[in-house]
């Protein structure tokens, strides 16, 4: 029971790595490489999303390292972004990238344009002052 139970016990230290690198650099290459575009944009979101995490564990790391249940969650996550039953990563971009990506692109428009007009007000009253 004791061998059985240490291999059980660390598992995820293999299973996480396969799960979260092996396998999506794999299916990754065979998108690149299919003439689907469909693909690409489920292993694109997977490594938006994969990315997020990983710079979020960084910052995190002091508190992640006191919850002993972090890392059994994350492969469990990261297991539903990558398996294409779900296609996770495909559906978290669609509801939470690609929404919050907009509403910044938009802003970022609007303060551009804003700037723009600033731009044209100033160079009027210039040419109406010379002249």
């Amino acid at each position: 029971m004791g061998k059985s139970w240490a291999f059980i016990s660390h598992l995820h230290t293999i299973a996480g790595p396969s799960i979260s690198l092996l396998y999506p650099l794999y299916a990754s290459v065979c998108a690149m490489e299919s003439s689907s575009k469909v693909d690409d944009e489920q292993w694109l979101s997977y490594w938006i999303i994969y990315s997020f995490i990983t710079l979020l564990e960084m910052v995190a790391e002091p508190v992640l390292y006191w919850i002993p249940v972090w890392y059994p969650v994350k492969v469990l996550f990261v297991s539903w972004l990558v398996l294409p039953q779900f296609k996770g990563a495909s559906f978290i971009y669609e509801k939470l990238v690609r929404e919050q990506f907009r509403k910044y692109r938009a802003k970022h428009q609007r303060k551009a344009a804003a700037a723009d007009d600033h731009k044209v007000n100033i160079a009027k009253a210039e040419h109406d002052h010379v002249q």
